[in-house]
């Protein structure tokens, strides 16, 4: 029997893979799999994970001949598992030394999904930017049925896909098509319906994410604008306020949320031409947004590390993540990745 299924999409991820791959398999137990889907790389992640694989049975490496998508990848490899939970892990991040026991220790019958915090570093793991990003000191149980709850307290976690280990019988049995393309397929998966059974979320940081290495960061715009809110408050059975905890409905509008696009780099006249001008506003709601939009980026983060320095804002960088586009998506956050 195998317990768990460590499933993994990559694509093109030469550089960074094979660091991930090795802090698993240095404390893997028997009953346990590795299972990654690739997504068609051409960079020579292929010689990578089959060198580390060799002569591992419980190691299987699947090349795709075309990319599906990030979304499919996962739900193929969830496909190909055999364990009886699938910890959906990430190709550049790293579980820290003894991760995988701790895991193992909560896994019970009683449970449909493990949610496992995380800390947050430089794309170089040399510098700390958050230490935990589920904020909270003990391990947090959500009964069956509590899936507002689950929403609002973890919803923003779950933005991270290497934090969820999901009963594979549970993946299985739900729809994951309409969520391709999303981005965040095991979200769609998760709440699409209420849990049968319970799910904990490990107070203990368990894996190290580097920030700012996404694949997708080009479409960061919208990304956090509006697939992740569509998708947020896309779900029937969750309540309006545990919604409104993770992400406003329709970010765009508020000028807050725009500028901290616009700090991260991510909100320029291109964004608005592609995602904005045809929305309905005001003059007076459309003007200053295009001004945002149009104002030299090479220009405004130095006038604004200037404004911090006047106002003694934390450090520059660190007000930068604080401003980054999945934190000004919760009204009134400044905080993490």
């Amino acid at each position: 029997m195998i317990k768990v299924s460590i499933c993994i999409a990559t694509l093109n991820r030469r550089n960074f893979i094979g660091e991930t791959l090795t802090a698993i398999l240095d404390q893997l137990p028997r009953n346990w799999e590795i299972i990654v889907v690739d997504g068609a790389s051409t960079d020579g992640t292929k010689d990578v994970v089959e060198e580390l694989f060799q002569g591992r049975s419980n190691c299987h490496y699947f090349r795709l001949q075309e990319k599906g998508g990030v979304d499919q990848d996962y739900s193929v490899a969830v496909e190909n598992a055999c364990g009886e939970f699938c910890w959906l892990m990430t190709d550049d991040d790293i579980v820290t030394t003894g991760a995988i026991d701790k895991v193992l220790s909560k896994l019970g019958d009683d449970l449909d999904l493990l949610l496992v915090n995380s800390t947050v570093l430089n794309p170089e793991l040399s510098e700390v930017l958050i230490e935990r990003r589920l904020q909270i000191s003990d391990d947090r149980r959500f009964e069956p049925g509590s899936i507002s709850e689950l929403m609002a307290v973890a919803g923003d976690l779950l933005s991270f896909i290497g934090t969820v280990v999901i009963r594979t019988s549970v993946w299985k049995a739900r729809t994951q098509s309409p969520y391709f393309g999303t981005e965040f397929v095991h979200v769609g998966v998760i709440f699409q319906k209420p849990l049968e059974r319970a799910a904990i979320a490990i107070a203990e940081p368990l894996i190290r994410i580097r920030y700012g290495n996404a694949q997708w960061t080009p479409r960061t715009f919208q990304i956090w604008m509006f697939k992740w809110p569509q998708l947020i408050w896309s779900f029937p059975d969750v309540s309006e306020s545990a919604k409104r905890a993770v992400v406003l409905e329709k970010p765009y509008k508020h000028f807050s949320q725009l500028l901290g696009m616009k700090v991260s780099g991510s909100f320029g006249l291109r964004q608005y031409r592609d995602h904005l001008r045809g929305e309905q506003m005001s003059f007076m709601h459309r003007f200053p947004i295009w001004l945002l939009a149009a104002f030299p980026g090479a220009i405004f983060n130095p006038t604004l590390r200037v404004v911090a320095a006047i106002r003694r804002w934390p450090p520059m960088a660190r007000f930068e993540l604080a401003a980054s586009p999945d934190n000004f998506l919760k009204p009134g956050h400044r905080r993490r990745k």
